[in-house]
């Protein structure tokens, strides 16, 4: 392995005073649906008889039915109860590990309300059709909570592209990078053992991983960061493995950050490296932390980009696409990123229902050009964190095989 040179610079931005995710709306309705996060199995069971009820109770109005009601009451309450064995299940199973009594109370409300648009509707269509639709729509439901919950989650893909750059030697032997993101580790499971027999497979030059290693609900706990550590241990490529960190709630820096110590991979916060692969191949790596604060962050890849060389393609590694309005106007060769995941739960004709990024759904997943800037945002491997439902929806888990060519 050839050596590389490396720069570090150091930039006069401070971090913001406010966490921009932890500001946001999507991360206080998450905090709202984990405070069920320690109830007792006894009072998550008396909560669902009494949505029952509830609900029961607005189908009988609506029906003008009592035992129409009293069947509804029956009905929702087993789809309720067996979401939270079926989540009760899952880390015993080894498949996920966050919190089932905020799971439960998260998705029982899409549940409830797809139900009383049910009964609604059953003003129109009649009783017996709007039961029938109501038990249609409620067993759909637990078909995609099996599917986003026990498979997908580890139906792990490696995507492949091609970028041709101006900047890389035509007719020289091509660049492979390949790109990990967003590994959210709760517990190591199936999923990164796959992880690892993919980057085996592909045979990267060099890996690069651009944050968000542990899951929210896990970013204290020392044997999830031990685990990651002992992940990141087993990465290897002939060029290197260079990383950056993820969001700041997640990847909290001063527990994140020491898993990185005497490990062979290089952390880049704030920081450029030319990587020298031969043959007159260089590949400018810029790496900078990730603070959602977009005047910040901003201002560091403007002076980072001002010290960096410009000879050779140029690499920015940043958790999350919002900045590809800069990384275009400095003409970046290539962006990689995650957060969004993709949106992790997408539906039919709609997409991404969250995206978690202030740029919303335009920069979403998958590959994106933009005059010489390639952005590529991955899906990512793990899965959301606190109240969000540990499911994968339409949205497979991914790693990203890219190779670069030269120009002829």
């Amino acid at each position: 392995m050839r050596e590389t040179t490396i720069q570090k610079k150091t930039i006069d931005v401070s971090d913001p005073v406010v966490d921009v995710l932890e500001a946001g709306l999507f991360h206080k309705v998450m905090l709202v649906f984990h405070v069920p996060a320690q109830w007792p199995a006894w009072v998550m069971v008396l909560l669902a008889v009494f949505v029952s009820g509830m609900l029961g109770m607005a189908w009988w109005q609506l029906a003008t039915d009592l035992r129409l009601g009293m069947v509804v009451t029956a009905v929702m309450f087993i789809f309720l109860l067996l979401d939270m064995l079926l989540l009760k299940s899952l880390p015993g199973q080894r498949l996920s590990f966050g919190p089932w009594q905020s799971q439960a109370a998260a998705l029982a409300v899409p549940r409830l309300l797809a139900a009383l648009a049910a009964g609604i509707l059953s003003v129109w269509l009649g009783n017996r059709w709007g039961f029938g639709l109501f038990l249609a729509v409620e067993l759909l439901g637990t078909a995609a909570l099996l599917w986003g919950a026990v498979i997908e989650p580890f139906r792990l893909q490696m995507n492949e592209l091609m970028i041709f750059s101006d900047r890389l030697p035509a007719g020289a032997k091509p660049v492979r990078v390949l790109h990990i993101t967003d590994l959210h580790v709760e517990r190591l499971t199936r999923r990164e053992e796959d992880v690892l027999a993919a980057v085996k497979k592909a045979e990267p030059d060099l890996i690069l991983i651009t944050g968000d290693f542990v899951n929210l609900s896990y970013n204290r706990d020392p044997e999830t960061l031990a685990q990651v550590r002992q992940l990141l241990s087993r990465l290897s490529a002939p060029y290197g493995v260079y990383a950056t960190l993820g969001s700041p709630p997640v990847d909290l820096r001063e527990t994140v950050v020491p898993i990185f110590e005497g490990l062979p991979v290089t952390l880049m916060r704030q920081a450029w490296q030319d990587v020298d692969l031969g043959d007159g191949r260089h590949l400018i790596l810029l790496g900078m932390d990730c603070t959602h604060h977009l005047p910040t962050d901003g201002a560091r890849l403007h002076h980072l980009v001002k010290a960096a060389p410009h000879h050779a393609p140029q690499v920015l590694l940043y958790h999350s696409p919002e900045l590809m309005p800069e990384a275009v106007e400095y003409g970046l060769d290539l962006y990689l990123c995650g957060h969004t995941h993709g949106g992790q739960v997408r539906l039919p004709l709609i997409g991404p229902i969250l995206t978690s990024s202030q740029l919303g759904r335009q920069f979403v997943m998958g590959l994106y050009k933009y005059g010489r800037t390639h952005l590529y945002v991955s899906r990512g491997v793990g899965l959301e964190g606190l109240s969000a439902p540990r499911v994968r929806f339409l949205c497979p888990p991914e790693i990203t095989l890219i190779t670069l060519y030269g120009k002829e």
